[in-house]
């Protein structure tokens, strides 16, 4: 029996889950694969490349945490020996040698509950992005607080913490690292290749869907664990108030101020003009700041390094949406839908 399982999740994914099951294929088993809900003949190609498929119950709100715990569900049934579950999105495609390095990462450290690698966008150059995106999957190297979607982890230290939190729309890696971490266990990013993904995100508006989901986790994360010994996601969430709320609200009412004053004939206007263009000062700044970060810790392209930092000041704008719409959320209580931003298919 494989000392690796596989769960790959997806939806609508159509060839890219024929490519990520393949690059599955003789290196993990038991292959799993839950399907939320697909139309395309995902689940009969899943079925033909020999994966045991799960099909989720689709009257109960969808999220990816609910899917993974539910694939890992039939790997503690069906393989109980096994010693780790490679998870992988059903838009993702393993490196050719990344399970084999994974694996034997873990077995030589039984203190490390999660490893995770290097994520790439297939097509980085085809959309602005993609580009963004495979910047974002380049984190540092060596002891992490978290990992994403694809990861290698430790069954017994899964089944330890309860496996993930499947009432999170997002933010579910993240949090599972939290609880690992306060169990004990370390997680690792190594300097090797991991998986390939396609983001699919062609237009301004899927980007601005993926930010509010991101300020949903950040809000709901500081929600559950802001207050223990980590300030788990409590500066995350300051800096999205601070850059998506209190600058640009103030830029914006400094601004329409000495407008009304100049309107008047007022010299005064000069003051909130000033104003205006610090706020505004400010945010360039500190878009500079985050460029300067990117080329000088992970040697990006100077181009490449100064969109991510614009990109990365005009997202807390609809991060700091998705925390008020979490903030609705909790007043209103119930079971939360997932903030939907890719194409299908």
């Amino acid at each position: 029996m494989s000392s690796v399982a596989g769960v790959a999740i997806g939806r609508n994914e159509g060839p890219r889950l024929k490519a990520c099951l393949q690059s599955l294929a003789g290196r993990a088993e038991p292959i799993v694969y839950v399907d939320s809900g697909s139309t395309d003949g995902s689940v009969a190609m899943a079925r033909a490349a020999g994966a045991t498929v799960v099909e989720l119950d689709m009257s109960v709100p969808f999220t990816a945490a609910r899917a993974r715990n539910a694939g890992l569900a039939v790997v503690k049934a069906a393989a109980r020996g096994t010693a780790f579950v490679q998870f992988v999105d059903g838009d993702c495609t393993l490196a050719p040698e990344w399970i084999e390095t994974a694996a034997a990462f873990l077995s030589a450290h039984p203190d490390h509950a999660v490893v995770c690698g290097r994520r790439r966008e297939h097509a980085p150059e085809a959309t602005l992005y993609n580009r963004l995106a495979d910047m974002e999957w380049n984190t540092p190297i060596g002891p992490a607080a978290a990992c994403g979607g694809d990861a290698m982890m430790r069954r017994s230290a899964l089944s330890a913490v309860g496996g993930y939190r499947d009432d999170l729309i997002a933010g579910e890696e993240p949090e599972l690292c939290l609880r690992l971490a306060r169990a004990g266990w370390q997680i690792e990013r190594l300097d090797a290749e991991m998986t390939g993904h396609d983001a699919g995100i062609t237009r301004f508006g899927q980007w601005w869907k993926r930010c509010v989901r991101g300020g949903w986790a950040a809000a709901e994360g500081a929600a559950l664990h802001g207050r223990g010994a980590e300030a788990y996601n409590v500066a995350r969430l300051r800096s999205i108030v601070i850059w998506g709320a209190l600058v640009p609200g103030g830029t914006v009412l400094a601004g329409l101020l000495a407008a009304v004053l100049a309107a008047g004939g007022s010299a005064l206007s000069l003051v909130p003009a000033a104003m205006a263009a610090g706020g505004l000062g400010l945010m360039v700044l500190q878009g500079l700041r985050i460029a300067r970060g990117r080329v000088r810790r992970f040697g990006d392209a100077g181009r490449h390094a100064a969109l991510y930092g614009l990109f990365t000041m005009l997202g807390k704008l609809p991060q700091m949406q998705g925390v008020i719409r979490y903030g609705r959320h909790a007043r209103r209580g119930g079971r939360a839908r997932l903030i939907e931003y890719r194409s299908e298919g």
